[in-house]
């Protein structure tokens, strides 16, 4: 009877299963995080390491955790995973923005589906429920970021609306008074008339809108130059509704002029026949042909200085609006568009502002801020903006001011949160100075000493810096940190005094920043001061100086942290929001930035390339992925992208990161099943092992150097591109799959097998550290199989300090070498296969020719073993006609054929030896004796 050797065969035997069941899993795991204190264990476990501080950017706590949020919690997960495996402590406090519009018109629409309004409710009772709206917001994404598997203080977070944070935040508003950098001044802001209030510039997104285009005569009453009375000056503007606002009209020194008597014009238009107008040289043609001119004549050509001193009146003289309109000189004026005569509105542009200024024209109030007419603008009162530019071109066809009507498709401001086109407006404001102390030039400065993740962003933030206008902080709502400042009505001066503001402060910290609203304004007076003298400010502050400030009230003041801090990582937006102004407080208070390093992302768009949203069906919601998928794919999604640029996600593209997790998995399992119950020596030869072993250990030693040098170059895709073609290709393509010989049937005491498993232990101990960042439930998973007996987490683990002796370019160089020649070889063996010929591998003897200079490479290489099969001969010459050879590999050949001998019943290799035993006739040599040596270990 033949004798059954399976039970000697060492096949790999684990509790590790092939199918992750993540959804399920995943929960688990993170409920013995949490049981266990996992984040304290840490950040306990690693004092005394050098600090390494990456800062939160608190993401605004107004909805559920999207992919975005996923994108950034998870990236910073990874980024602080690894440097703790590199030996540093890194403390992780997560924080949210929990002040400002977003939230507040929430709790508004809630009282307008109720039938009330706003002003109705009691200021603290509103207060009460931004406060609480937000605190729901930040418990659920607390929620969802804990599910990400992101270690961190989730019970310790930083809250923009605590009230120390609150009370901290207005000192700083005050420390910005006492240096002299805030003032209060009028000047255009981008104005939101849906939400009544300015808006910081990185509030402000720009869509294509549709507007009004026209052409507009303003009647010349006087000038120097004496003929030119009774002429037009003619402008062009794409805001009708702002010509109410008109005060003068720009004109460039630089520039040459021409006064054109108009002959004939198309039909239907408009224009007056032997109408003069005045118009810039450069732009004769396109003015001319726009608004409908056949035929004109130049009468006369004038240079810009000439026109100092001209006077013109409104289009709507006699209506309300009698008074000069000067025409000005101003730099801004340019010849690329429109007539080169700059229609100027003080109260709504950035230039028309400085003009006036400058020339001290009137500053008129004119839209209210909600976007009406104030009701003493003549004609217009009471209407909206939103609707005024057909009344307005109306009353211009009326008075016979409007020479032309078109429309414009073009790139125009809107409120990032109600999506609504905005609007310049000159109101009251409250302003950090960008020059007074130099603020500019210290942030400037500053931006050359931090580290730019890419390096190009570099280039981005300056230029903003560079062209940024004063810092508009107020903001015209109630839920936010207050503006708590008196300013006094006769001199306009804000009150500086410690007691007063000590007082302030001091009742924000214990009772939140309702107390400004609720509080008698003597209290925080006192004696000193009577408090109808003052003006009590009724302003919040914009909310990115809440989140800049974090780096004051959370780095500076939290212990386990530290300023400035090692890295800020956010979106590539921030570059105009939170790292700008976090630079701006963090200079203009400290005189550095608050940050060593930047990194930033791009942004999410669906796997086809459109951008996602819930109307077109295509949001990928983490919480889904984690439900279906599980999060360690979506956290393989991370590091599989160039976060650098826009990234894509979807179904597709999720599967990808799903075959690739299986992998990962699979290289685990195999490893953990060779290896179950192996205890690996205390001390081991690595020098004895063989030559596929010891190049096994040169690429361990190569990825770990990799691995340090992309953690500080935060180049994850490429890291880990380099592992998963190490587990995919190095490994079960060629490692495994030449090894799993040896495994399964030498002599588990035999010298090759325990090379093998010292080996494979090595690979394994590497890997898990690698993974554990980005997997970090499996690698949990897979750690406790291996050692169950050990209580600690694999994150509590450091990355291996591999031996510098394993690295062995000269063997790396000749195993590429075996590799390509093993290709040529794989390829003879696969038509065999499907010729019939053969059935594995292990059935086959090959004869390899080669020439001269391949006969010199692979001197050393045993091709049998890498190959995997039975027998080989190599020859130097006479190639048979049906060779088989491989185009891109010159200069060797193959044939194939059965190997002679009997097929061994234990490793099925086939050789002459079988059946030459008494007492094993089935085996092979090797096998014999591995049998023999079971045998005894039995009895």
């Amino acid at each position: 009877m033949t004798r059954d050797y399976r039970p000697t065969i060492f096949l790999p035997k684990t509790a590790f299963p092939m199918k992750g069941d993540l959804p399920q899993k995943e929960p688990q795991i993170l409920e013995k995080w949490e049981k266990d204190k996992l984040y304290e264990k840490l950040q306990k476990k690693a004092q005394g390491r050098p600090k390494f501080v990456l800062h939160d950017g608190p993401p605004y706590a107004n909805g559920k955790l999207h992919t975005g949020h996923a994108l950034n919690r998870i990236l910073k997960d990874i980024v602080l995973k690894t440097h703790y495996k590199l030996g540093y402590l890194t403390p992780f406090v997560p924080g949210w923005d929990c002040h400002g519009l977003p939230i507040e018109s929430e709790v508004e629409k809630a009282y307008r589906e109720k039938g009330m309004n706003k002003d109705e409710v009691p200021l603290p009772q509103f207060l009460k429920e931004c406060r609480a709206f937000a605190s729901k917001w930040v418990d659920d994404q607390r929620r969802d970021s804990k599910r990400l598997g992101v270690l961190a203080d989730w019970d310790n977070p930083y809250l923009t609306m605590d009230y120390s944070s609150e009370s901290h935040i207005a000192g700083l508003l005050w420390d910005f008074l006492e240096k002299g950098d805030l003032y209060r001044g009028e000047k255009p802001v981008m104005w939101s008339v849906v939400e009544k209030t300015a808006l910081a510039e990185a509030e402000v997104e720009y869509k294509d809108h549709t507007s009004s285009s026209i052409y507009v005569a303003f009647p010349i009453e006087s000038s120097p130059i004496a003929h030119l009375k009774g002429t037009c000056a003619v402008i062009w503007t794409t805001t009708p509704w702002t010509l109410p606002g008109n005060r003068a009209i720009a004109y460039s020194p630089e520039m040459m002029y021409v006064l054109l008597e108009i002959l004939d014009v198309e039909d239907g238009r408009l224009s007056q026949k032997e109408l003069k107008i005045l118009i810039a040289q450069d732009l004769l043609e396109d003015v001319t042909k726009n608004i409908g001119v056949r035929s004109y004549k130049v009468l006369e050509t004038i240079s810009g200085e000439e026109l100092e001193g001209t006077i013109a009146h409104h289009p709507f003289q006699g209506q309300g609006y009698d008074f000069d309109v000067p025409l000005l000189p101003g730099s801004h004026v340019m010849a690329d568009a429109g007539t080169g005569l700059v229609h100027t509105a003080p109260g709504h542009g950035i230039e028309d502002f400085s003009v006036g200024k400058v020339f001290g024209l009137e500053l008129p109030r004119t839209v209210s801020e909600d976007g009406t007419y104030y009701a003493h603008v003549p004609l217009f009162a009471g209407l909206h903006v939103y609707k005024a530019n057909g009344p307005v071109i109306e009353k211009l066809k009326e008075m016979g001011a409007l020479l032309n009507e078109d429309k414009i498709l073009h790139s125009y401001p809107h409120s990032w949160r109600s999506k609504t086109p905005l609007i310049y407006r000159t109101t009251p404001q409250w302003f950090i100075s960008m020059e007074k102390h130099g603020l500019r030039e210290k942030a400037v400065a500053a931006i050359q000493d931090v580290k730019w993740h890419p390096e190009s962003s570099i280039n981005r933030i300056r230029s903003m810096v560079e062209g940024r206008p004063d810092w508009c902080v107020s903001r015209q709502r109630t839920w936010g940190v207050p503006i708590a400042l008196f300013v006094h009505k006769e001199t306009g001066e804000p009150l500086q005094d410690l007691d007063v503001k000590n007082r302030i402060l001091k009742a924000i910290a214990e009772k939140g920043s309702v107390v400004w609203f609720e509080e008698d304004p003597q209290v925080f007076l006192g004696e000193k001061y009577n408090a109808e003298d003052y003006e009590q400010i009724r302003d919040i502050l914009d909310v990115w100086f809440d989140s800049a400030a974090t780096s004051s009230f959370v780095l500076k003041a939290r212990p386990e942290l530290g300023w400035p801090a090692d890295l800020y990582l956010e979106g590539s937006d921030q570059h105009r929001g939170w790292f700008q102004t976090s630079l701006l407080v963090s200079t203009g208070l400290y005189g550095k930035a608050p940050f060593k390093e930047v990194l930033t992302h791009g942004f999410l768009m669906y796997e086809d390339g459109e951008k996602m949203s819930k109307s077109k069906g295509n949001v990928i919601a983490p919480q889904e992925i984690g439900d279906k998928m599980g999060i360690d794919v979506l956290r393989l999604w991370v590091v599989g992208i160039d976060y650098g640029d826009d990234m894509r996600i979807g179904p597709e593209i999720l599967k990808r990161q799903e075959d690739i997790y299986r992998r990962y998995r699979n290289t685990f399992r195999y490893l953990l099943g060779a290896l179950e119950g192996y205890i690996p020596p205390s001390s081991f030869d690595a020098s004895s092992l063989p030559t596929l072993e010891k190049w096994v250990l040169h690429r361990l030693k190569e990825i770990d150097l990799k691995v340090r040098e992309s953690t500080f170059a935060y180049d994850f895709l490429g890291l880990y591109s380099e592992i998963h073609h190490f587990c995919s290709v190095d490994l079960s393509a060629f490692y495994f799959d030449i090894r799993k010989d040896a495994l399964y049937c030498d002599d588990p005491e035999g010298a090759l097998r325990q090379g093998v498993l010292w080996t494979f232990d090595q690979i394994f101990e590497s890997l898990i550290r690698w993974l554990a960042p980005v997997i970090s439930f499996t690698a949990e998973e897979a750690w406790h199989v291996r050692h169950p007996h050990i209580e600690t987490s694999i994150h509590e683990e450091l990355f291996t300090e591999l031996p510098q002796s394993w690295l062995n370019p000269e063997l790396s160089g000749k195993l590429a070498i075996f590799r390509e020649a093993r290709r040529v070889l794989t390829g003879a063996l696969e038509i065999a296969r499907n010729e019939k010929m053969i059935g594995s591998s292990l059935a086959a003897h090959v004869d390899v020719y080669l020439d001269e200079s391949w006969k010199e490479k692979l001197q050393d290489a045993d091709m049998a073993e890498l190959s995997i099969v039975s027998s080989l001969t190599f020859h130097v010459q006479n190639i048979p006609s049906n060779a088989f050879q491989l185009e891109e590999v010159k200069g060797i050949h193959v044939v194939v054929s059965p190997a002679s001998g009997e097929k061994c019943a234990r490793c099925w290799k086939v050789l002459p030896e079988v059946g030459k035993s008494q007492n094993h006739p089935n085996l092979c040599q090797r096998c014999e004796e591995a049998v023999s040596a079971y045998d005894q270990r039995a009895a």
